[in-house]
């Protein structure tokens, strides 16, 4: 029998998870929506004939799990008064709300899951980190990284804490890469490449490179050093970027961004 999950907000990354949920086997029976903009609950409906609510009242009652899909700000109202099965099991994909916030709003009979999904979800390319407290049961986390791996793959942290390091790393992560491919567009620009040229060779020179990584398995360290002939185009270009400190820039960008998950995680807990 398969579990009933509900998602409370059919933004973006619901979607996502709900497309790869379809795709894996999932029954649309099974999968409900709480949208309460017409427009974009007329389209989850068309678009994977599931069944979409304007409340999450009438949605989480016989849900197995609930995946809370809204942005940070709109969580205490959504969760305001939302009375769920005993045992649920609760995914939140939301940025910086903490388990003991969750826990707050929805009491101590469901099973809390923290994620950090990232935007390539979108097609079933995403990575999340998962987090949830010891002692919550096998079927509970096995539920949570079934709903999470219908949009990429998942890795399981130790601590809470670790969730701002992975939204530092690959929560914000699709950014970098757009910000060096941009980067890397405009230089080829200014030596003397045409707009579309530029974009399209750096554009796929990223893809073709994250491919050699995957597919080959091998450290990233050594597949660099591997393209790296002595005295090379190569070399030159790395003992530039070197001297000018990106290792450090990368490392100071990354700690800012998990600065600032734990401000959001404070913040929320202050407010709510």
């Amino acid at each position: 029998m398969q579990p009933t999950i509900a998602f409370i907000g059919g933004g973006n990354m619901a979607a996502a998870l709900i497309g790869g949920l379809l795709a894996s086997g999932h029954s649309a029976s099974h999968i409900r929506v709480a949208e309460p903009f017409a427009e974009r609950a007329d389209w989850l409906r068309r678009q994977f004939g599931i069944d979409v609510k304007s409340s999450a009242a009438e949605i989480v009652r016989g849900s197995q799990a609930v995946v809370l899909a809204v942005k940070p700000q709109q969580m205490a109202e959504a969760l305001s008064g939302l009375k769920l099965d005993k045992g649920a099991t609760v995914v939140s994909i939301a940025a910086g709300v903490r388990l003991s916030s969750l826990g707050d709003l929805l009491g101590d009979q469901v099973h809390l899951v923290r994620t950090m999904p990232n935007t390539p979800a979108l097609y079933q390319k995403g990575i999340t980190g998962l987090y949830t407290p010891k002692g919550t049961p096998d079927a509970a986390r096995e539920l949570a990284d079934k709903i999470l791996k219908a949009a990429g793959k998942t890795c399981w942290l130790e601590n809470e804490s670790d969730i701002d390091a992975v939204t530092a790393v690959s929560g914000s992560g699709p950014a970098y890469f757009f910000l060096l491919t941009e980067v890397m567009r405009e230089a080829g620009e200014k030596l003397g490449l045409s707009p579309e040229i530029a974009a399209e060779l750096a554009q796929q020179t990223f893809i073709g490179a994250a491919e050699m990584a995957a597919k080959t398995g091998i450290d990233v360290s050594t597949l660099r050093a591997q393209v790296t002939s002595k005295g090379g185009t190569t070399e030159a270009a790395l003992k530039a970027l070197e001297s000018g400190g990106i290792r450090a820039i990368f490392e100071r960008a990354l700690r800012e961004a998990a600065d600032r998950g734990r401000e959001l995680g404070e913040q929320f807990a202050q407010k709510n």
